[in-house]
């Protein structure tokens, strides 16, 4: 059994000085566009459908959210590969703009701890592109890692995982749906109020409010728990894309990473035939009662006892001698668990939560009535450093610090050092890049995604011995 291989694609929040959401979709390609480092233009799309479902069908278009739509009336914006305005980084990653929101998707990681990082290094990437922007058109831009835009609006933190396609949607959807349910209240980033459903001041999860259903193919209306989209980003009849849409955009890189390792822990269990069996009657809503009632004895309770029998069972299926980052899982999840029950003044900075919603405690009572909390809720996720109220928690030393460099040490290099080599010092050779694999020199290259790719990679000293170390890999 191989390490489980996963990315994250984080779709951030866009606002331009001067300019408002009927002209998003239009000011987010032009901000993409404005990318001012090198880059590689010519995403592959050939193996992209996200009409295709996992249960065997296939659907003839995607529904849209009413909002959007009100704003695309009578638009047309060409055609949509142009629209995305596709560039693949020098590290590996992919930079374009989903409809109007800049997204950018990590290079893939073995590592949660690495991945954590890459979504952090993603951060700089977009303000090196709101500056260029802003020189181009003077126009300020701020932009937000989150998930609300708190007028009924939700964009997304998407995470990928490479799943063995033996299984059946209904045999990932049984491991992971517990899992998604109970790990907000240790990774969930905090919203204030509520934009669908029962009130309430604050609760866990930004996504929670826009969840519709268990199970389907939507991304932009009618969201699920469990994300049915087939599009595997390998070979199909090897492997599925685990797809999950349900996630909160994580600034504290511990967050991000436990969040990550949890979803790895009920996957491998499922490699393992050793997932606990959890019934959940009404999984929507006990999505959305974990997110309003995080300090509810009962509900901490039931979401350590879904984590614990996780743990439990990795431990005797021995998943940590497969991936060593579980250990650390298993024992953050516990820890973690046991700091909400005992309320450990050092809990709220490990949980990012709880930090978010003492800083808007303190706000509250300084300003009293006329706090717009939602607006502070807003600037926590701003990414710029001398803007955002997480950074300025950070460099207070109110969270946990930046995941340290020790963490990275023997590393499994993946397909992404791969695209990275060939976008560095190949890129005159290349025709397309995407996630499966690169042409180069007219010739289509699989990457595999199981692999471990080798760091003498970067010494071929030409493009001919590129291909044929990537083919002796294959």
């Amino acid at each position: 059994m191989h390490r489980i291989l996963a990315g994250i694609d984080t779709e951030y929040g866009l606002r331009i000085e001067g300019r408002g959401a009927e002209t998003q979709v239009e000011d987010s390609e032009d901000f993409v566009r404005s990318y001012p480092g090198p880059s590689f233009v010519g995403w592959d799309h050939r193996f992209e459908n996200p009409r295709n479902d996992l249960r065997g069908f296939s659907v003839d278009r995607l529904e849209i959210d009413p909002n959007d739509a009100k704003f695309d009336k009578g638009k047309s914006y060409g055609d949509p590969k142009d629209v995305r305005a596709d560039r693949v980084l020098l590290n590996g990653a992919r930079f374009y703009n989903d409809h109007g929101h800049p997204e950018y998707a990590t290079p893939e990681s073995f590592s949660i701890f690495e991945l954590a990082r890459l979504v952090s290094e993603g951060d700089q990437h977009l303000l090196s592109t709101a500056e260029a922007y802003a020189l181009k058109t003077g126009r300020a831009v701020t932009l937000y890692r989150n998930n609300t835009d708190f007028h009924g609006s939700s964009f997304g933190t998407h995470e990928s995982y490479l799943v063995s396609r033996k299984h059946s949607p209904e045999a990932i959807q049984k491991a992971v749906v517990p899992i998604l349910i109970a790990r907000q209240l240790l990774t969930g980033a905090g919203k204030v109020g509520a934009e669908t459903g029962d009130p309430c001041d604050f609760q866990l999860s930004q996504r929670a409010d826009h969840l519709s259903e268990l199970c389907n193919l939507e991304t932009l209306w009618r969201r699920p728990i469990f994300n049915t989209r087939d599009e595997a980003h390998a070979d199909p009849a090897k492997w599925i894309r685990l797809h999950v849409i349900t996630g909160d955009s994580n600034m504290m890189e511990v967050s991000c990473a436990l969040k990550v390792g949890l979803v790895k822990l009920a996957l491998y269990l499922l490699e393992l035939g050793r997932v606990p069996a959890w019934q959940i009657d009404d999984p929507v809503d006990q999505f959305k009662h974990f997110s309003r009632t995080m300090d509810s004895p009962e509900t901490r309770r039931f979401g350590w006892e879904i984590i614990e029998s996780y743990s439990t069972a990795a431990s005797g299926a021995g998943v940590a001698e497969i991936d060593p980052e579980i250990d650390w899982v298993a024992r953050a999840a516990s820890e973690l668990f046991a700091g909400l029950e005992s309320a450990r003044p050092a809990i709220v900075k490990r949980v990012e939560w709880l930090a978010k919603r003492s800083l808007l405690q303190q706000v509250g009572e300084e300003f009293g009535e006329d706090a717009d909390l939602r607006s502070y809720d807003l600037e926590f996720h701003n990414i710029n450093p001398e803007e955002g109220l997480y950074h300025a928690l950070e460099q207070a030393n109110q969270v946990h610090p930046p995941i340290p460099k020790n963490k990275f040490e023997n590393l499994l290099l993946t397909r992404a050092f791969a695209r990275s080599i060939a976008v560095t010092q190949f890129k005159s050779h290349l025709q397309t890049v995407g996630w499966r694999g690169i042409t180069i020199n007219n010739e289509f290259i699989d990457l595999p995604p199981e692999k471990e790719y080798p760091a003498t990679l970067a010494d071929c000293p030409d493009v001919e011995s590129f291909i044929a170390a990537l083919k002796e890999i294959r």
